[in-house]
């Protein structure tokens, strides 16, 4: 690969990661950073996935953040009293590598990571469809809007993109070449990884591993040797991922297997189900934006005559994926985010091919030979997909910013100067531990949120309702019944002011929730305008003191910015 490619794709990648100040999606943080932060210094919030009986997420995938934060913690920069130094340039180093360490550290590995995807793109289109289509591949990649919403955050969805566009570029398209069984044992292991980090990326390499076969249909000895490879490095995968997690959990634990039993429960259903057709009405233009039709169009072309059987493979297995995640009732955008780079591709058929003939009808008009550009796209098509960086700019630097300004206006408080901090937000809405680490706030009896644990007892899924729908429901009957009738000045731990993540439904009861008024409340703006919120709040003594916007937003439980309350 060309060292002009590489380095582009690791530059913008990691400056993306770096300038992303906003909030997307609360797994970047409790699936990712707040399991590994956790870890290593031992306190942090797990969510139910990890506290169940049958724990489902494996650390494989948030154990690649605790590096950065083992090395923090043993040059002992993990104490905030060192950020204050005798002298000032001692005090300014030391920030420095706190903060490179604690923020800037997971974002620097993750923008590398993602550059994986774009890199890698550049090969497998190459080699699927020609050289000539690369340079506009690789400027699909960069400025495609989700890609830059995503890709660089410490999503698991994330690097299983990267994972399978490496895996790709790898697979044997050619099974007359002499090098495939090694190009398939390299594609298969980094598929195998990539399933590890994500079970259900094994939707994609079910296909494409039954495509193989049926290439190699004919001889008998091929078909030995898939079925033996993929028995073995499977095992291999399994083994290792099966021994790191037993070894955290402390117990035998089989992740992909509980993953796959309690996804196949009702217990995926509560986090909201989708038509059938949501990938198709919407999951594909949130991916592709602009790009989708050039994308389709891209597809035709792939099908047609000019067709390569690569592409044509790559074609039935965008399909086949669709159709069965089409099938799952709980469904994301991010989770077919791994079809995003093959989109590229197709688009990238479709833009190209249109240019060159238009170039050639030109050519053929003037009756002489017409100078190209240096990229093969034409002027229309080329703003047109630089209509995604206005979009890009307004999500990394401003959409849901306040949920993270909040946590990083709580750390700047000084720790003695802090009794106790409640969230009263839907579940989830900020980072954790990873971005306060505040020690002496480990206690989730004085920083403490509202929960979301899902129906882990057989409940009735549309009858059932979590704490923070409780809360929702009725935010003054939940205060004036859950929170004592006047505020202690010692502001004293809550006995139980969050659900349990983790325990099952028979040794817990939904309605005992008992709070302590804190010294701070964190909310959204529109809490307040509640019916009797905002007297009851400045009757127990709350005053504003910090307040941020951050626009739209189509939560209605999440509008009005971030405000923080502090007793007077």
């Amino acid at each position: 690969m060309k060292r002009h490619i590489v380095l582009t794709a690791l530059a913008v990648r990691i400056c993306i990661a770096l300038l992303t100040q906003t909030f997307f999606q609360p797994d970047e943080y409790f699936q990712s950073l707040e399991v590994a932060h956790q870890l290593v210094f031992s306190y942090g919030h797990l969510t139910w996935e990890w506290l169940s009986p049958e724990p489902i997420r494996s650390i494989l995938y948030p154990g690649l953040n605790a590096p950065i934060y083992y090395a923090l913690k043993i040059l002992h920069l993990d104490g905030t009293e060192l950020l204050v130094g005798e002298y000032a340039l001692t005090s300014l180093c030391i920030c420095f590598i706190h903060i490179l360490n604690q923020i800037w550290g997971p974002k620097i590995l993750h923008g590398a990571l993602a550059s994986l995807t774009d890199i890698w793109l550049c090969i497998l289109t190459e080699r699927v469809i020609g050289e000539r289509y690369v340079s506009i591949v690789l400027l699909l990649s960069l400025a495609s809007l989700f890609h830059g919403l995503a890709l660089s955050r410490s999503l698991s969805n994330s690097a299983e993109t990267s994972l399978t566009t490496v895996a790709l570029s790898y697979f044997p398209w050619d099974t007359q070449s002499s090098s495939w069984k090694r190009s398939f044992r390299l594609s298969l292991s980094i598929a195998a990884v990539a399933c590890a980090v994500r079970p259900t990326n094994a939707v994609l390499w079910v296909y494409m591993v039954t495509l193989l076969a049926w290439e190699c249909r004919r001889d008998i000895k091929d078909i030995l040797y898939l079925a033996i490879n993929v028995a073995l490095i499977g095992s291999l995968a399994l083994t290792t991922l099966c021994a790191l997690d037993s070894l955290y959990y402390g117990k035998l634990t089989i992740a992909p297997l509980n993953f796959a039993r309690t996804n196949l429960s009702s217990v995926s259903l509560f986090y909201g189900t989708s038509p059938w057709h949501y990938y198709l009405s919407q999951g594909l233009l949130v991916l592709a934006t602009i790009v989708l039709p050039f994308s389709l169009h891209g597809m035709l072309l792939s099908v047609g005559a000019g067709g390569t059987p690569a592409s044509k493979s790559l074609v039935g297995l965008v399909l086949w994926t669709i159709t069965v995640y089409s099938l799952a009732g709980h469904k994301e955008w991010r989770f077919i985010h791994p079809l995003l780079p093959i989109l590229h591709l197709f688009a990238t058929r479709s833009i190209v091919d249109v240019y060159y003939r238009k170039l050639a009808k030109k050519t053929a008009t003037k009756k002489r030979h017409s100078r190209s550009s240096k990229l093969p796209i034409s002027r229309a098509h080329f703003l047109l997909i630089l209509l995604n960086i206005p979009p890009l700019i307004y999500l990394m630097l401003f959409h849901g910013r306040a949920q993270i300004d909040v946590i990083l206006y709580l750390r700047s408080l000084p720790d003695d100067a802090v009794s106790s901090v409640g969230f009263l937000m839907p579940c989830h809405s900020t980072p954790w531990q990873a971005y306060l680490h505040k020690p002496t706030w480990s206690d989730d009896q004085r920083l403490w949120a509202l929960g979301c644990e899902p129906p882990l007892g057989g409940e009735i899924t549309k009858d059932y309702k979590d704490q923070a729908d409780v809360f929702y429901d009725s935010p003054m009957a939940y205060l004036r019944t859950r929170f004592p009738p006047s505020v202690d000045h010692s502001f004293p731990p809550s006995p139980h002011p969050s659900s349990r993540p983790g325990e099952p439904r028979e040794r817990r009861d939904v309605h005992d929730w008992m709070h302590e008024w804190p010294e701070y409340l964190v909310m959204f703006g529109v809490l307040l305008r509640e019916p009797g919120v905002v007297d009851l709040l400045k009757e127990k003594g709350y005053v504003p003191v910090w307040h941020e916007n951050y626009g739209w937003e189509g939560d209605r439980r999440r509008r009005g910015g971030v405000l923080v309350m502090k007793v007077a």
